[in-house]
């Protein structure tokens, strides 16, 4: 990277944070500043908060969860959300509303949510009826991923909002309190220089040496960036913490490998955009034979459904939502697309259960036996190196430092 390149970027791009982004400093935690840059315009607009739970008509009523042990998310959703917008933060941004509702914990990552949905009084409501109508932004702080099946309601309710799965104390204290104009910026730079691909081809590298190489064809469709703002009054969500570049694939082959929850590696042999099958690396057998089975019952869960890129700087989270944000790192995702703006849909699959959209992050605490070696992009004749190594690439720091 040269010096004049080095010295157009801000310091959190710098080569010493890049290497070590535990050493970023961030400010502290601003729920208006988050909700003003956002939402824009925020004035007049009527704000609630929906969390969920296994037993959301008993734990919700007058907030009974805060007593009792664990349901971090929700607690934190309530004390720096909930009691953040009553405590001033509502009034300051001339904004109305501010009530709580629970729904039922979906247990899969952007799986649709059922109707019901209980007040802080116990009463059950409706979410067609009562909340998508009713208010104009949504926050959704839960314990799955619901951006899929939000994106479909606020365009048929009209309403925007954001969905904040998994929230914790690093994604408050980092990946939520960045400035995300800035966010914005950075990732429509990294997107400009990646839009209108033909494919990307990724290098795996093994601890025993071999290579497996992932090809997925994107048709020259324009990039699309997950950048956090949710401007304007055009129904839309927001999925924060924000800062990604993504692509819905056209068409897939090769290998990759993939970590399960178990701790087990696995090959998986892609073709035609689906993984066929997977086969053991490390770990247990067992894991692997479930996997198949799936794949055989319902195909539609090894489709492949979007391709990301991180554009932020963050320190590893522990959480997906912030830790595939992270600069360097890429992900793949499988099954519904209908959110990113593909054909997979949700009446596509065998079982309700099965139409999820589940990410497969790529990142080194995440997936420290094997290596990103090198991802590549070609565009007409033009090929670039996208990452190496789980670090960008000079080609993305140079259009990182494009324009500023």
């Amino acid at each position: 990277m040269s010096t004049s390149t080095q010295i157009q970027l801000p310091e959190y791009l710098q080569e010493d944070i890049l290497l070590n982004p535990e050493r970023r400093v961030f400010p502290s935690f601003d729920l208006s500043k988050l909700l003003s840059t956002v939402f824009d315009p925020i004035q007049g607009s009527r704000i609630c908060v929906l969390i969920d739970f296994n037993e959301p008509e008993n734990l919700i009523k007058d907030f009974a969860f805060l007593t009792q042990e664990g349901f971090q998310v929700q607690k934190n959703a309530h004390k720096y959300f909930y009691q953040g917008l009553a405590n001033g933060v509502m009034a300051e941004l001339e904004m109305s509303g501010g009530e709580m509702f629970a729904y039922r914990c979906t247990h899969g990552s952007n799986l649709d949510l059922a109707d019901e949905v209980w007040n802080t009084e116990g009463q059950q409501l409706s979410l067609d009826q009562d909340i998508y109508p009713n208010y104009d932004l949504i926050l959704c702080i839960s314990t799955f991923s619901a951006t899929a099946p939000l994106t479909a309601k606020c365009r048929q309710f009209g309403f925007r909002g954001a969905t904040l799965h998994g929230l914790n104390d690093i994604i408050l204290n980092s990946g939520l309190a960045v400035d995300y104009n800035d966010v914005s910026a950075d990732a429509e730079r990294i997107r400009r220089a990646l839009t209108k691909a033909d494919s990307m081809e990724i290098d795996f590298e093994l601890e025993d040496g071999r290579i497996l190489t992932a090809w997925l064809g994107l048709d020259r469709q324009e990039a699309q960036k997950s950048h956090g703002l949710c401007h304007g009054k055009k129904p839309d969500v927001a999925n924060l913490p924000a800062g990604e570049v993504y692509f819905v694939p056209t068409d897939a082959k090769g290998q990759f490998p993939m970590k399960y929850e178990d701790g087990t590696l696995g090959l998986l042999e892609v073709n035609n955009r689906c993984i066929i099958s997977s086969s053991l690396i490390e770990g247990d057998q067992a894991t692997i034979d479930a996997h198949n089975a799936r794949l055989k019952d319902d195909p539609m869960t090894g489709t492949l459904g979007e391709l990301g890129f991180g554009t932020q700087v963050l320190p590893v989270s522990g959480a997906d939502i912030q830790d595939e944000k992270v600069l360097g790192t890429c992900h793949l995702a499988t099954g519904r697309d209908d959110h990113l703006g593909g054909d997979i849909l949700p009446s596509m699959f065998k079982k309700h259960e099965n139409s999820t959209h589940d990410d497969i992050l790529f990142a080194p605490h995440k997936t420290p036996n094997f290596n990103i070696r090198e991802v590549r992009m070609q565009r007409g004749d033009q090929q670039e190196v996208v990452i190496e190594n789980f670090r960008p690439s000079a080609y993305v720091m140079d259009a990182l430092a494009g324009g500023r």
